[in-house]
């Protein structure tokens, strides 16, 4: 399978790309939108075949802050005009002029917040992976969520919540777990590669634009709400979660009953990564949905 990699200028910085597959005329490429802020486009590697799957190329890269791309140490850049503007200079300068959008978690707010507020052309289709379109509905949904924990643990992140102070060893345990159980299990050597591979994340982006957990939206995202504006989107939508997701079935429905064209695919067996922990249900979606919306 063809693999280019390569590096953009994006100002006085420059973007890391990853494209696989080769150009179709007939198959617009999907391009995909990482998590985080700042978690890297790792994970996006265990749907690779799709592109042989979808007669089509991938396209995936590292936001600025995280992994391959430039990481400065200028907090003032970790808001979504940075990314978005980011997002446009790649398209840019790949000829991308149409199209598939896939954004997982964060990647989703920054897909709805490029396609709501600046009315990109050439979007074929729109794929919501685990993602959410309103920061204090998310919040709410992550404090239900702990309440699901040992009493132990909820004490330790209320705590934490309630002091700002998030170093104490109770409350990064308590956090870990919660994480484990909606986030993500933890990859051992039985995993594909991409999963395991040690990645440079954005911890500063993430603090900065999110907050210092996922239940905390405190950053230049806190206000982050697009729920109203999700009539205006025509474009046919896939959106996917998994039952044990960060990204709640609730969370999920209120996208589904605001977007006039969309399709929701809820994973039995998954937390935040259904793409990872029900690959091959997964990939197989992905193809026929890629196909049927060209």
């Amino acid at each position: 399978m063809l693999i280019t990699e390569g590096y953009l200028p994006f100002g006085p910085y420059r973007t890391y790309y990853r494209i696989v597959g080769k150009e179709s005329a007939q198959h617009p490429p999907l391009l995909l939108l990482h998590g985080g802020p700042g978690s890297t486009h790792n994970y996006f590697e265990v749907l690779d075949t799709v592109a042989q799957t979808s007669h089509r190329q991938l396209i995936m890269y590292d936001q600025l802050g995280c992994g391959n791309s430039s990481c400065p140490d200028q907090p003032q850049l970790w808001r979504a005009e940075t990314w978005v503007q980011e997002l446009i200079n790649l398209r840019q300068k790949l000829h991308l002029t149409k199209i598939h959008l896939l954004g997982q978690s964060w990647g989703g707010m920054l897909a709805l917040i490029y396609l709501c507020d600046y009315h990109p052309q050439g979007i074929q289709s729109l794929i919501l992976a685990s993602t959410l379109s309103n920061a204090q509905l998310w919040a709410q949904e992550q404090q239900r969520l702990i309440k699901f924990l040992p009493i132990a643990e909820q004490t330790a992140i209320n705590q934490a919540q309630t002091t700002g102070n998030y170093q104490a060893s109770a409350y990064q345990a308590a956090n870990a777990h919660y994480m484990q159980l909606h986030a993500a299990p933890k990859f051992t050597a039985a995993d594909p590669e991409p999963l395991r591979r040690k990645k440079h994340g954005g911890t500063q982006a993430y603090a900065t634009a999110w907050g210092p957990n996922e239940y905390t939206p405190s950053g230049t995202l806190k206000n982050y709400d697009y729920t109203q504006k999700l009539a205006q989107l025509k474009q046919p939508t896939l959106i996917t979660s998994g039952t044990n997701d960060l990204s709640t079935p609730l969370i999920n429905k209120t996208m589904w009953d605001q977007l006039p064209n969309a399709h929701w695919e809820l994973f039995a067996h998954s937390r935040h990564l259904s793409f990872v922990e029900e690959n091959q249900k997964y990939q197989h979606l992905l193809t026929n949905w890629l196909l049927e919306h060209d």
